[in-house]
């Protein structure tokens, strides 16, 4: 069974590839995605890693958390299930905007 790792602190020039060749030197690389900001359209310093096996995942925190790719020393643990987050419909309290409570006259 396919095992999921956090793997923080990347370079922004760090790529996919990258990230999946490193990773490759401790077994069968499932996927290895670095996560970009909508916005910027750049990295965001982290991405996850998925090895095939657990043994694999263990054998890939072992050999390269605290190691360095891409000039930056990388910090590589088991990955926790992403937390269920309120979702706003806008900026700061609520979703209502810079504003705050909504005005009868607009």
């Amino acid at each position: 069974m396919a095992k999921k790792l956090f793997v923080g602190g990347l370079s922004y020039d760090t790529t996919d590839a990258t990230l999946k060749d490193a990773f490759a030197q401790a077994g069968t690389v499932e996927s290895a995605v670095i996560i970009i900001d909508k916005m910027s359209g750049r990295s965001k310093g982290f991405g996850f890693v998925e090895m095939s096996t657990e043994e694999e995942a263990k054998k890939a925190i072992e050999m390269l958390n605290g190691k360095e790719i891409d000039g930056r020393n990388v910090t590589v643990n088991e990955a926790r299930p992403m937390e269920s987050r309120p979702r706003g419909g806008g900026f700061g309290r609520g979703g209502r905007g810079f504003g705050g409570e909504r005005s009868e006259r607009w």
